[in-house]
């Protein structure tokens, strides 16, 4: 990463004189201290990861890193809910012939790239421990707009007639339960070159499950 800096020549004298205000912290954006604790996840793994190690890769100050998150586990956290914010933005596409497989093939994309996500698959192999209050305690951030987002996708699939009747908030649980299991448990009952298969076959589960 380059290093910022805010040094000024003086022509007239021939002099150069170096500032060393540092930059303030509200100037120094959120995606570069992210991108500096992916590569570092990606390079040695989250348990091994400190906040120092963070500041020192994007160039910041901890106290700058501490004023947006506490500990590794929250900005990783921040990591996880950017890079499938990311996800769900490019799956949903708005040209699918209806309701049912806008949201269908939606699903289908975002769990067929959560199973092959570098940051998804570095994590589940050095600390999957970081995963399991998310899969059994509590709801995280992804999870909360995976599940708006799924609802919004089914009750414009009720009001095109091409998803069943049924309350949204539950349906979409139960389609968020199923692509979760595919997704994080989807490498143990295939081969990578049978991901295809689990997508297929998860595809016509939830035509299925949505059809009226």
């Amino acid at each position: 990463m380059s290093q910022r800096s805010s040094t000024t020549q003086s022509d007239s004298t021939g002099d150069q004189e170096t500032s060393t205000r540092p930059t303030p912290a509200n100037a120094i954006g959120e995606e570069r201290i992210l991108d500096a604790a992916y590569e570092l996840l990606l390079a040695i793994g989250m348990r091994r990861m400190t906040m120092a190690d963070i500041a020192r890769h994007a160039e910041v100050s901890r106290a700058t890193l501490y004023r947006r998150w506490p500990n590794v586990q929250a900005v990783v956290a921040a990591l996880m809910t950017r890079e499938w914010t990311i996800a769900l933005v490019s799956a949903f596409q708005p040209d699918a012939v209806d309701g049912r497989a806008r949201l269908v093939e939606g699903v289908v994309e975002v769990v067929a790239k959560t199973r092959v996500h570098p940051l998804m698959r570095k994590i589940i192999e050095l600390d999957p421990e970081f995963l399991t209050p998310y899969l059994l305690e509590r709801r995280g951030s992804s999870t909360v707009a995976h599940l708006a987002l799924v609802e919004e996708g089914i009750r414009q699939g009720q009001a095109d007639g091409s998803i069943r009747e049924g309350d949204p908030v539950w349906l979409a649980r139960q389609i968020i339960l199923v692509s979760l299991a595919s997704a994080v448990s989807g490498p143990v009952m295939a081969e990578k070159d049978e991901y295809p298969k689990l997508d297929e076959e998860l595809r016509v589960m939830l035509t299925r499950y949505l059809t009226p």
